[in-house]
């Protein structure tokens, strides 16, 4: 079980970061979220503050990530690790059939269509299938998903995440994103600190716990995590405070 409060302050932190509902409130759909300047703010103050080692690691796109921290261009693992931006600005993916996946996807596009309620995303590596907004599908959404991942076989995995499924390359995660990160500057040499909410944050969880670093669960529910935080707000109250005390010595 992950202790009742935030870890202590590691002076020398490399930062991972998840977006929705860790830095930011979830909302009803992945367009929907909302964000103050002061978030990307004190995202760039850590970004400076860290020697650059701070990355974001988030479900939605580099692309979608890049919109909501405009404009800041930072480190990122998008779609849970599909697709990485290092500290250079380069872009790692490993090879997957896409085309085949959107082939695959277009069932799981219609489906959505044909129900109220049910948010289709497109991410062009990925695809995720959103049913906050109509639970009785749950079942349904999960099954057209399956379906469309036996097309695939082995490459592709179906993935759950909080009221959305998703259909990703298999063997991608936010976990092994973490571990290349580590391994590269500005990152290495660091105590890594990833903080999530998530199911699909476990992974990154448990590499960062194998590191020796620390793992922060944002809200309820069984975890890996070592540490926790209530909500998106003590988040940002956390690193803030991280900020004062440790900012001006982490470099």
């Amino acid at each position: 079980m992950p202790g009742a409060h935030a870890p202590p302050f590691e002076p020398r932190a490399a930062f991972f970061l998840d977006l929705d509902g860790t830095l930011l409130e979830i909302a009803e759909t992945p367009e929907a979220v909302e964000h103050e300047n002061h978030d990307v703010s004190l995202v760039e103050k850590l970004h400076q503050a860290t020697g650059g080692a701070l990355a974001l690691v988030s479900g939605r796109t580099l692309e979608s990530i890049d919109k909501i921290v405009a404009p800041l261009k930072l480190p990122a693992a998008g779609q849970h690790g599909v697709e990485r931006r290092d500290a250079l600005g380069r872009i790692h993916r490993d090879p997957f059939p896409v085309d085949e996946l959107q082939k695959a996807a277009r069932a799981v596009e219609v489906f959505a269509k044909r129900h109220e309620g049910l948010v289709f995303e497109n991410k062009g590596y990925s695809i995720a299938l959103h049913y906050r907004l109509a639970p009785q599908h749950r079942e349904a959404a999960w099954n057209v998903v399956r379906d469309a991942a036996l097309q695939l076989g082995h490459v592709a995995e179906v993935q759950g995440g909080k009221m959305v499924v998703e259909l990703k390359p298999a063997g991608r995660d936010k976990g092994r994103a973490i571990d290349e990160f580590m391994l590269e500057p500005p990152f290495s040499g660091r105590a890594p600190v990833f903080i999530g909410d998530d199911v699909t944050d476990e992974h990154g969880f448990r590499v960062v716990n194998g590191l020796g670093g620390h793992s922060v669960k944002v809200g309820v529910g069984t975890t890996a995590a070592r540490w926790r935080l209530p909500s998106a707000g003590a988040v940002r109250g956390w690193l803030a405070a991280w900020l004062k005390q440790c900012g001006s010595v982490s470099t």
